[in-house]
């Protein structure tokens, strides 16, 4: 998994909400099982589990009793409004405040992005 600071149950629920993103699971698909998690990445299965039910709770997830989790058909949708609504504050915000740290103006953020972006390919 990833990011150390947030906590492994949420990893977990933005790891599914990557794959959905992501397109490696589809509205209907079935969502890896509280157990299939927990072996995998070897964690309790508490954890995977608390990490599911959050994506229950937000709409993107569906429990079939018996049979397990199924992505909703709107799940992409509803994760990408969420992340659009996030996406200020949690990267661009403090983006800047460490460019301010660092003494870069706004053309050499710009600049810098540029860069980046085509690195990535998002210019191309």
């Amino acid at each position: 998994m990833g990011n150390d600071t947030e906590p492994l149950f949420m990893q977990i629920a933005r790891l599914i909400q990557d794959q959905i993103v992501d397109g490696h699971l589809e509205a209907g698909a079935r969502a890896p099982s509280t157990n299939e998690l927990a072996a995998f990445h070897e964690i309790n299965p508490a954890t995977a589990r608390k990490g599911l039910t959050l994506l229950v709770d937000g709409g993107v997830l569906e429990k079939r009793r018996g049979i397990g989790m199924f992505v909703t058909p709107d799940a992409r949708e509803r994760i990408l409004a969420q992340r659009q609504a996030e996406f200020a504050g949690a990267y661009i915000a403090p983006l800047i405040d460490e460019a301010l740290r660092l003494g870069h103006d706004l053309p050499t953020l710009h600049n810098l992005i540029d860069r980046v972006a085509e690195s990535r390919g998002m210019y191309k």
